[in-house]
């Protein structure tokens, strides 16, 4: 019979697989002439960013939001804050590297307000992480304690990652276009919040059940969102009812992982 450790790691490990789809659905393509054949909405963020050599409507904060996620959450998997949590620590650390790169992606292609946004959103993260480390390390005691002020913030910011993609949720309803809601990236969403919460009930861990599950229904809105929008968004360069080029969309439902949740 499989013990309850060994369900949890193998579940863990298929989180951790969700997890790097989730962190790299932004980027990847499956090939140029596929994504040339895919609505706006699902073409790879920036792959198109990257193609078209600019961010258009897309905007920072979901990557943003990110960041700080990962790094809170690697701090909450170290052992002298949360024990038994190295595949938390794990994917974190992989998913800060992929986000890091998005950003320099990002400050590349963007205007000057773009790249400021980014450089200020930046250094306070930092400094706001740090500030964390610093209290944690020397004013909060014990794993315990220190697992309950970490696992708050992380739970916190955790939402706010998976809520940035709904953000302008009401504009995309009012202009029956999904275009800059990537569609890999709702799907993602929606595993990683499922599998998560499965690894949480395992060996109860309140505080990736929380955001986790929080995040699978926040991803099961949005999937339902496209499913409503899909067919009434334009295709590339195609306005979808009078054939016209169309301009490029006020709509912006970045992939603002916003996973938190973007010139």
């Amino acid at each position: 019979m499989v013990s309850a450790e060994a369900a949890r790691n193998v579940v863990g490990i298929v989180g951790n697989v969700i997890s790097f789809g989730l962190f790299i659905s932004p980027v990847y393509s499956p090939s140029p002439s596929l994504s040339l054949s895919l609505s706006p909405s699902m073409c790879p963020t920036f792959y198109r960013i990257i193609k078209r050599k600019t961010v258009e409507e897309f905007k920072p904060d979901p990557y943003l939001a990110t960041v700080l996620n990962c790094l809170l959450w690697i701090f909450y998997g170290l052992p002298f804050i949360h024990p038994d949590s190295l595949l938390v620590v794990t994917i974190n650390s992989v998913g800060l590297a992929l986000e890091l790169i998005y950003l320099t992606i990002f400050f590349i292609y963007a205007k000057n307000n773009g790249r400021k946004k980014v450089a200020l959103a930046l250094a306070f993260e930092v400094a706001f992480f740090a500030a964390i480390v610093l209290i944690s390390l020397l004013v909060l005691h014990g794993t315990t304690f220190r697992s309950l002020v970490v696992g708050i913030l992380c739970d916190i910011f955790n939402v706010i990652m998976y809520l940035s993609p709904l953000t302008i949720m009401r504009k995309v309803i009012n202009n029956k276009s999904v275009e800059y809601m990537p569609f890999y990236l709702s799907l993602a969403n929606f595993l990683n919040g499922s599998v998560w919460t499965a690894y949480a009930l395992i060996k109860f861990d309140i505080y990736v059940l929380v955001s986790n599950s929080l995040g699978a229904f926040f991803g099961a809105i949005q999937l339902i969102l496209y499913a409503v929008y899909y067919k009434s968004t334009p295709k590339h360069g195609e306005d979808g009812e009078q054939g016209r080029v169309s301009k490029p969309s006020e709509v912006q439902l970045s992939t603002a992982n916003d996973p938190t949740a973007r010139v």
